[in-house]
C-alpha cells in the first residue's frame, strides 16, 4: 500500500448531496427544468466568486433570481440546501479508520461558508487532518492547478493521495495530476473500489 493521504469531497460523499437536492426541489416549485437549474446554479456560484470566497452569498442569490425567476428570499433558499447536507455515519466510520491505520484524511470541497456552518452544528472537522475548502483557497477543483498545490502542502507525491467525489470531471482532473481517484457513484461499488485500493487492517 502506497497510499498516505485520502481525501474526500463534502457534498455527494461525506454529506448527502444537499446542494442537488435543494435546487431539485426549488427547480420543481418553480416549475423548472431540475437539470438546467443545477447546472445554471453551479455556473452562477462559479461566475459571481461567492464559492471562491470572492463575493458574499447575496450575489450569487440575486443573479440566480435573475437568471431563473426564482423569488424566494436568501434565507429561505439557503435553509433548503443547508438542511439537506446530512453526514454519513458510516463514512465518518471509514474516516476513523484511515486515522487508526496511520492514513491522513482530509476534506476538499468545492464549497462556500456554508462548510464551516454545518461544521458549527455537526463538529466534524476535528475528524479530519486537513480542510481544503474552495472558499478559504480563492480556487476550486475545476482549475487542475489546484492538485498541485495540494500536493505541495501535504509534502507527499501525487501517486500517494487517493481523491473521492461524485463529480467524474473532478476524479480526471486529479488523476491527470498523477493523483488516485475514486468516483463516488453509490456506497455498494464505492466500497469495493476502496478495498481494492486500500485494504484496511480491522
Amino acid at each position: 500500500m502506497n497510499i498516505d493521504t485520502v481525501l474526500f469531497d463534502f457534498g455527494g460523499v461525506i454529506a448527502e448531496e444537499g446542494f442537488k437536492q435543494g435546487l431539485t426541489v426549488i427547480a420543481k416549485e418553480t416549475g423548472l427544468d431540475e437539470r438546467t437549474f443545477i447546472q445554471t446554479a453551479s455556473d452562477t456560484i462559479y461566475a459571481t466568486g461567492y464559492i471562491l470566497g470572492k463575493a458574499p452569498e447575496g450575489a450569487f442569490w440575486n443573479t440566480l433570481r435573475q437568471k431563473t425567476g426564482v423569488r424566494r428570499n436568501d434565507a429561505s433558499l439557503r435553509t433548503e440546501i443547508f438542511t439537506r447536507f446530512i453526514l454519513r455515519d458510516w463514512m465518518l466510520d471509514l474516516v476513523k479508520k484511515l486515522k487508526a491505520n496511520n492514513i491522513k484524511v482530509g476534506i476538499l470541497s468545492d464549497q462556500t461558508d456554508m462548510l464551516d456552518k454545518l461544521d458549527k452544528k455537526y463538529d466534524f472537522f476535528k475528524l479530519f487532518d486537513y480542510i481544503f475548502n474552495s472558499y478559504h483557497m480563492g480556487k476550486g477543483k475545476r482549475d487542475p492547478n489546484l492538485f498541485d498545490e495540494i500536493v505541495k502542502v501535504l509534502k507527499t507525491e501525487p501517486d500517494r493521495v487517493l481523491f473521492i467525489d461524485d463529480d467524474i470531471g473532478n476524479v480526471d482532473r486529479a488523476k491527470q495530476k498523477g493523483w488516485k481517484g475514486i468516483h463516488y457513484v453509490d456506497r455498494d461499488s464505492f466500497q469495493k473500489d476502496i478495498e481494492e485500493i486500500l485494504p484496511l487492517e480491522a
